[in-house]
Formats: structure tokens, C-alpha cells, sequence
């Protein structure tokens, strides 16, 4: 089997109508030489299911990420980066679960060339090996939306600190300084002139929100970018 994330989906056309809807498996035929095809679309289905799952996650965290731009408290960044890492976890479990469930068809379509009239380039063969192209198009193309969602977290955190830097100094940090923010998370050096002015109650707390903002960020990416892994499938 090949990496999901290298392998070239395309996907044919001009399937005979007498295959049926390949993607969904609605009214295949179930000729003789066709046994076992009824079960292995509803195991697509099955598939589909959860995929539609990982959609329905993928838009939570969008929503929520857009939700933590505008938090200015660490307690309520904090509950955010807890319900994202949640959702994050479940994502990773449902992904794995889809993985092992297109490779066991992977598996059943090369065992199902064995029965009578359901040989490589038979037509029951083709709508087997094509569905399962789809579905891992499918999968592949999911998945790559969560490493959007990491970029999109990891670029507009840093436009976030920016505006939170400049709302409490009055002045524009460097790239150096900034990176420096993000990377430690250790602001109160940045404030000490702001804390000097203005005491330290309301620079603390702007200091607390964008450590409590490092830490859920720097969570987020590396469970986001651990579920590049689940694509990798390992040849048979």
C-alpha cells in the first residue's frame, strides 16, 4: 500500500452505470461474480460516517480558534486551549480508526480477486479498487484541512501578541522580540517599562493571558502536527 500522502489519487472516469454509484455504493448490482460487494459499501459508508465526524471537529476548532483571537484573560484562554486539546484527542482517535478501516479494504479488495469473476479489471474489481481511491482522497484531503487550521493558528497567534504587545507599551516590537515572546512565552521583561508606568496588576494580567496563550498554542500545533502521522501507512 502506498503513503497517503504521497500517493497520486486520480481518479477514473466514465465507470459503467452498471457498477452504480462507486462513491456510495447505491444500487450496486449483485451479480454472481459480485458476492461480498453489498458489505464492503456499507463498510464505506461506515467510512464516510466518521469522515463526516472529523468535518463536523474540524469546524469546532475554526470556531474556536476564532473565538481565542479575541480572549484577553488567561482563565478563559485557558478553558479554550482544554476544550481544543479535547477535540484535537478525538480527532486523532477517529483518524486512526478510518486509517485501519481503508487499509482492511485495501486488504479485502486484493483477497476478493481470488472469487470467480471478481479478478483485476473486472468490473466489480474496478468499482472495489476505485471506491477505495475516493476514500482515500477522500481522508487525505480532511486531514490536510487540520494542517491548515495549524498554520492559520500559528501565524495569527503571532499577529495576536503583536496587538496585545503594542495595547500595552504603546510601541511596535521587533520580529526578534516577538519571536522571542512566542518561543519562551516569558513576557514581563517585554512590560518593565510598561509595569514601571503603569504598575503591575493590569501588565500582569495582560503577562498571564499571553503565557497561558503559548501554551495552548504550542499544544495545539504539536497535536495538530502529530496527526500528519496517521497518514502514513506502512507497505504490506
Amino acid at each position: 500500500m502506498n503513503d497517503l500522502l504521497s500517493e497520486s489519487f486520480e481518479i477514473p472516469r466514465g465507470q459503467a452505470s452498471r457498477d452504480g454509484d462507486i462513491e456510495m455504493g447505491a444500487n450496486a448490482p449483485m451479480h454472481s461474480g459480485e458476492l461480498g460487494l453489498e458489505n464492503f459499501f456499507k463498510k464505506v459508508q461506515d467510512i464516510e460516517k466518521q469522515i463526516d465526524k472529523l468535518n463536523k471537529l474540524l469546524k469546532k476548532l475554526q470556531d474556536a480558534h476564532e473565538e481565542s483571537k479575541a480572549i484577553t484573560k488567561a482563565a478563559s484562554m485557558k478553558v479554550i486551549k482544554q476544550r481544543m486539546e479535547k477535540e484535537v484527542d478525538e480527532v486523532g482517535k477517529i483518524a486512526r480508526f478510518v486509517k485501519s478501516k481503508i487499509e482492511e479494504l485495501d486488504r479485502e479488495n486484493l483477497a476478493n480477486r481470488q472469487k470467480p469473476g471478481c479478478g483485476k479489471g473486472t468490473a466489480v474489481d474496478r468499482s472495489r479498487t476505485q471506491t477505495t481511491v475516493a476514500m482515500k482522497k477522500k481522508f487525505k484531503d480532511k486531514m490536510a484541512e487540520f494542517q491548515v487550521l495549524r498554520e492559520n493558528i500559528h501565524q495569527e497567534n503571532r499577529e495576536v501578541v503583536e496587538r496585545r504587545v503594542f495595547t500595552v507599551t504603546g510601541a511596535r516590537a521587533d520580529e526578534e522580540t516577538i519571536d522571542r515572546l512566542i518561543e519562551t512565552g516569558d513576557s514581563e521583561q517585554i512590560f518593565q517599562k510598561a509595569i514601571q508606568e503603569q504598575g503591575r496588576g493590569q501588565i500582569m494580567d495582560t503577562v498571564a493571558e499571553i503565557q497561558e496563550r503559548h501554551d495552548a498554542v504550542r499544544e495545539l500545533e504539536r497535536k495538530l502536527l502529530d496527526l500528519q502521522q496517521v497518514l502514513s501507512i506502512p507497505h504490506c
